[in-house]
């Protein structure tokens, strides 16, 4: 990515008198302690501090950055606290030479006299990173100690009340303050008392398998189905059994009396069917002796035998006739109702009148299947139509055509995660114009950071993308560009960077593609700042960057 060093922190400061500091940086209104007293020459006019990105007036009197953009916001005409003399904006130049100068000033570390570290102050910030005196958080999810760096090993080993710990019991890892819960709820080797007080431990997981062998466990007699109904405890089964012995004896005595009735019940029902089957036998036999006699008796008749023989055969023959003339009945019936066919005629011409209505009704709904589809065509037509216009009009409405882009980015620290691990490195704003037929343009950050900003920053760049008016616009794109962090407090402590775009980089150029490469600054802001408590730059997990674009000299088609 390009990198442009900011001129100023407004679109009115243009000069500047040395180069780039390059990443040295420190944070403002801190309470440094300086190896040398601090010369009145690195102070800030305004606020008496060391001067943070300094600037100097007309006048020659040198401020931070943040408190020459706090006079301008008070007053219309600025006016220098020294001399009185009126600020003329013009003429303020961001002042690199004293920057450098007042980064190379030697002071003592905060931890100061634990830590005697001597640091340049443009690297303090770098030392306070690698500071064994440095007070920290504890790293173990729910610990809210804070502890020197050179203490958090042992402390996240041996003293962090949330840190893992394995069961003693079931060798799972725990955090060490749910120990106690995990033991006596969750760990199925977790040793256990006897609910019935036999005084023995017991893995909690063959609690139920001793219940079937403890000696306080009460059980019932094994006499129950003899009629003794006592529970007594296992140990005490045997003591029981003996002291009970007279009493188990008559109860199975009592027992065996009624079962011995009851067989005799059973006898004696069984004596009285094997009378009555053998009545029935006697019964049978009779029967028999009687049938042979009626035989021995048609034999002596059998002209009487004959008679009743032929009888029998005239009946059978009437009834065989009877039914034959019931039969020719039936079949006369048959063929009377197959001569009459003008119903059936009728009701065949019924049948094809449905069929040639119902071959109406089939074309019908083969043109109207055909219409129901070109339809359904038609609509998903205009439903994909309709969603690129819903999509259309969503970005027209948040699209800003006077150089100005307010990008709010929710869900911070998803956002920032997810660039960490690498999935989304960059994320890019909504696309903004300098006027309805002017430059299509961007902002695209890198919330973990790109190039020399990578894990420590956050990195914001600014992009030319490619428009509908590229062809009438002028080429390369040369306006300047102010890249904001908004403080949320309301009190406008707001980061600030300018830079204008340089005419001989391919960034500026008109794009050939969807959009150039990117320009911008890659040490945006570091994470500490935009992170720390005690500034308002983040609020309920938002953000806002700000990019304005200074459409001086741009002219509008």
């Amino acid at each position: 990515m390009a990198c442009d060093e900011p001129a100023a922190p407004s679109g009115t400061f243009t000069r500047q008198n040395s180069s780039s500091t390059g990443s040295l940086d420190f944070e403002p209104n801190a309470d440094y302690k300086f190896v040398e007293s601090l010369e009145e020459r690195y102070k800030c006019a305004h606020c008496h501090l060391v001067l943070h990105n300094p600037h100097q007036t007309g006048c020659g009197h040198r401020f931070c950055q943040h408190c020459i953009l706090a006079l301008r916001e008070l007053n219309a005409v600025p006016t220098c606290p020294v001399d009185k003399e009126t600020i003329k904006m013009h003429e303020v130049f961001k002042d690199n030479c004293c920057k450098r100068e007042v980064l190379n000033l030697h002071v003592f570390c905060k931890n100061f006299p634990d830590c005697n570290s001597k640091v340049i102050l443009g690297r303090y910030q770098e030392h306070l990173q690698q500071c064994l005196f440095e007070s920290m958080q504890c790293t173990n999810d729910g610990c809210q100690d804070r502890i020197l760096r050179k203490d958090l090993k042992e402390h996240l080993s041996q003293h962090c009340k949330f840190r893992e710990e394995r069961c003693q019991y079931c060798n799972t890892h725990v955090v060490l303050i749910n120990i106690k819960n995990h033991e006596k709820n969750d760990c199925p080797d977790y040793p256990v008392p006897c609910l019935q007080n036999c005084s023995q431990i017991i893995l909690k997981k063959e609690i139920e398998k001793h219940h079937a062998v403890c000696p306080e466990a009460e059980v019932d007699c094994p006499y129950k189905q003899y009629g003794c109904h006592v529970k007594v405890k296992r140990g005490k089964l045997a003591e029981h059994e003996n002291s009970a012995l007279r009493e188990h004896m008559l109860q199975i005595l009592d027992k065996n009396s009624r079962l011995e009735e009851q067989i005799s019940d059973l006898y004696k029902s069984l004596e009285c069917k094997e009378i009555k089957i053998q009545q029935l036998a006697d019964a049978i036999k009779k029967c028999e002796k009687e049938f042979r006699q009626y035989t021995q008796l048609f034999g002596n008749n059998s002209n009487l035998m004959v008679s009743t023989q032929a009888l029998a055969s005239h009946l059978d023959k009437s009834a065989r006739l009877e039914s034959q003339v019931k039969q020719l009945i039936q079949m006369a019936n048959q063929q009377q109702s197959k001569l009459d066919l003008r119903p059936l005629f009728d009701t065949i011409e019924t049948v094809k009148q449905k069929i040639a209505l119902m071959e109406t009704y089939d074309q019908r709904l083969v043109v109207l299947e055909d219409q129901s589809s070109k339809h359904d065509r038609q609509i998903n037509n205009h439903k994909a139509q309709l969603n690129k216009n819903e999509e259309r009009f969503k970005l027209l409405e948040g699209t800003c055509y006077n150089g100005k882009l307010i990008w709010k980015i929710t869900d911070y620290k998803k956002k920032k995660r997810e660039a960490v691990e690498g999935r989304v490195p960059s994320i890019a704003s909504q696309p903004f114009y300098t006027s309805r037929c002017g430059y299509r343009l961007c902002a695209r950050a890198y919330l973990n950071g790109d190039g020399s900003g990578k894990g420590t920053h956050i990195s914001l760049y600014f992009v030319v993308m490619r428009g509908e008016f590229d062809s009438l616009l002028l080429w390369p794109f040369k306006q300047k560009v102010t890249l904001m962090l908004l403080d949320q407090s309301g009190k406008k402590n707001h980061i600030v960077e300018v830079f204008r775009a340089d005419p001989n980089s391919s960034s500026f150029k008109r794009p050939d593609g969807e959009m150039n490469i990117a320009s911008g600054c890659p040490r945006f802001v570091p994470h500490t700042v935009l992170e720390s408590t005690k500034n308002t730059y983040i609020r309920d997990d938002t953000l806002f960057l700000k990019v304005v674009v200074d459409l001086t000299d741009l002219e509008e088609l």
